[in-house]
C-alpha cells in the first residue's frame, strides 16, 4: 500500500500536469461519479483518479505512479464484474474523456474509454454495424481485449478478431503502435488489457445488410421443448443467424425463457432463418422485427436493472447434451431469487474460421458459452446467491470443456484460468513479461507461470 505521502505529491504532480479539474480525490464533485461501477458489489475505493484526454496524458499518469510507487488500474466502461477498474488505495486512470470515434470507409478509430454505444452510432451513418457484445454500454477496449460474443457472431466474429491496431501506453510510459509491433496486437486480440493503457483502437466495420432481431419470450413451463429445439437449431443454424437464450425472471410474468435472435446475414435469406425460430414454441411476445443496431443494443441495456450486485461463473460446452439440459433447467429452478439467471450463447461461423493462433483468444471450435449470474439487490444475503453460482459451476464441471471465457473469470477461478487460452498460455506469458514485466497492469485473469516451463527469451518491444 502506497503511503499518505506518496499518493499526495503524485496528486500534486498530476494536477500540475493535467489540471485540478480532471484529478479527483474521496470528497471531490466527480470522485464518486467516475468510481461506479456496473456491479455495485465492489467495494474498492482509490486513493486518486485522472482523467487524461490525450496519448500523452495518459503516458504521464503512468509513469508518474509507478515513480510514486502508487498502484494503479484503468478504467474505461466499468463492466467487469470482478471490479478491477479499482485499485484500492492506489490511482484510477478514467478513460472517460476518451471517447471521440472517427470513421472512414470500413475502418472505425475510437479512443480507449469508447463505449461500444459509441461506435455503433458512428458507423451507422455510413451504413456500417459492429462486432460488439450484447450490450452498448459496455466498454468497447474491455470487451475486445477480452474476446466478445456478440449478436453478429457468426457473420462478424468476435470484437477481438476486429481489433486490427491499437496504440497502447506501456508501463514503462511509452506509447507504442501495434503497427510496428505484431506480438503486442497478437496478445491485445484476446489476452485482455494486461500489457497497457489501450489509448485507441482500429475497429473493422462491417456492410450493414439489414438486421433483424429482437427477443421472443416463452414460457417457464415449456421450458425443456424449447431448450431441446433451441440445441437442435443452434447446432445447425446458418453462419446469419445468432441465437442468445436467457434463463432467467421476467417483471410481472415470472419465471422465464428469453431467446434473442439476430440475423445479420443477406436480408432475403431472413425470413426463413426466423422462421425456424418460430420452431422453438409459442411466445408470450415477441418484438423480432428488422431493427438497427443501436435499438438492438438499446433493448438489451433497457432489460438489465441498474444498481444491482453481481457474481458471475462461467463454463463452457462442446454442445447442449440432454444431460446438461437437465441440469440447467434444475439449476435455474433452484436461483435464490429473481435476479439470479443462466445464460447462452453459441459460439459458430465466422469466428470459428479465424486462424488458432491469429490470436490470443484460446478456443475457435463450436461450443455453447454459458453465464451464470447471480444478481441480486443491495439488501439481500450476496452469501446465498455466491454459494447458487459455485454450486451451479461445479455442478456442470464435469460436462464442460476446460478453462473458460475470460471475460467472465473471477481472479480465484485458477484451475479455470489455467486452461482459459488454451495452447496460448505460455505465449501469453511471454507477453507479459516483455511489455510489463513488473506487472502494473491486471485485467483478465492471466495462468500463473508454470514452474516447468522453459525459460524463453523475450521478444523485442518495438521503440
Amino acid at each position: 500500500m502506497a503511503s499518505k505521502k506518496s499518493v499526495d505529491d503524485l496528486a500534486r504532480h498530476l494536477t500540475r500536469r493535467l489540471g485540478s479539474d480532471r484529478v479527483f480525490r474521496p470528497g471531490d464533485g466527480w470522485y464518486a461519479r467516475t468510481t461506479e461501477l456496473w456491479n455495485r458489489a465492489v467495494t474498492a475505493r482509490p486513493a486518486l483518479v485522472a482523467r487524461p484526454r490525450t496519448d500523452a496524458e495518459v503516458a504521464t499518469a503512468v509513469t508518474a505512479a509507478r515513480e510514486s510507487g502508487v498502484g494503479l488500474s484503468v478504467r474505461a466502461g466499468g463492466h467487469d464484474w470482478a471490479g478491477r477498474a479499482l485499485r484500492n488505495d492506489g490511482l484510477v486512470i478514467d478513460l472517460g474523456e476518451m471517447r471521440d470515434v472517427r470513421v472512414t470507409r470500413d475502418t472505425a478509430v475510437a479512443g480507449g474509454g469508447s463505449r461500444a454505444m459509441d461506435v455503433v452510432t458512428a458507423a451507422a451513418p455510413h451504413g456500417m454495424n459492429v462486432a460488439t457484445g450484447t450490450a452498448g454500454v459496455v466498454g468497447m477496449a474491455g470487451l475486445s481485449l477480452g474476446g466478445g460474443y456478440g449478436p453478429l457472431l457468426g457473420t462478424a466474429g468476435l470484437a477481438a478478431d476486429n481489433l486490427l491496431g491499437a496504440t497502447v501506453v506501456l508501463a514503462d510510459g511509452r506509447l507504442v503502435s501495434t503497427e510496428d509491433d505484431p506480438e503486442l496486437l497478437w496478445a491485445l486480440r484476446g489476452g485482455g488489457g494486461n500489457f497497457g493503457v489501450v489509448t485507441s483502437m482500429r475497429i473493422r466495420l462491417h456492410p450493414d445488410r439489414g438486421l433483424v432481431g429482437g427477443m421472443a419470450l416463452f414460457p417457464w413451463q415449456d421450458a425443456a421443448k424449447v431448450l431441446d429445439r433451441y440445441a437442435e437449431l443452434t447446432a445447425d443454424a446458418p453462419e446469419g443467424l445468432t441465437l442468445l437464450l436467457e434463463m432467467t425472471v421476467v417483471p410481472d410474468v415470472g419465471p422465464s425463457l428469453l431467446v434473442v435472435p439476430v440475423w445479420s446475414g443477406e436480408r432475403r435469406e431472413a425470413d426463413a432463418a426466423l422462421d425456424e425460430v418460430a420452431r422453438l414454441g409459442t411466445p408470450v411476445m415477441s418484438t423480432v422485427a428488422p431493427i438497427s443496431q443501436k435499438d438492438l443494443l438499446g433493448q438489451f441495456d433497457d432489460s438489465v436493472p441498474h444498481g444491482m450486485h453481481w457474481d458471475i461463473r462461467t463454463r463452457t460446452v462442446a454442445a447442449l447434451t440432454p444431460a446438461v439440459m437437465e441440469l440447467l433447467i434444475a439449476s435455474a429452478e433452484a436461483r435464490p431469487g429473481p435476479g439470479a439467471g443462466i445464460g447462452l450463447r453459441r459460439f459458430h461461423g465466422a469466428a470459428t474460421r479465424v486462424g488458432a493462433d491469429d490470436t490470443a483468444f484460446g478456443l475457435r471450435t463450436d461450443h455453447v458459452l454459458v453465464e451464470i449470474s447471480a444478481g441480486r439487490g443491495p439488501d439481500e444475503d450476496d452469501v446465498v446467491y455466491r454459494d447458487w453460482a459455485d454450486q451451479v459451476s461445479a455442478a456442470l464441471a464435469p460436462h464442460a470443456m476446460p478453462g473458460g471465457y475470460p471475460n467472465f473469470l473471477g481472479p480465484d477461478q485458477h484451475e479455470q484460468i489455467e486452461h482459459a487460452y488454451g495452447a496460448h498460455a505460455a505465449r501469453l506469458l511471454r507477453a507479459k513479461e516483455t511489455y510489463d514485466p513488473s506487472h502494473v497492469f491486471t485485467a483478465t485473469p492471466l495462468p500463473a507461470r508454470r514452474s516447468q516451463e522453459a525459460p524463453v527469451a523475450p521478444e523485442r518491444v518495438a521503440d
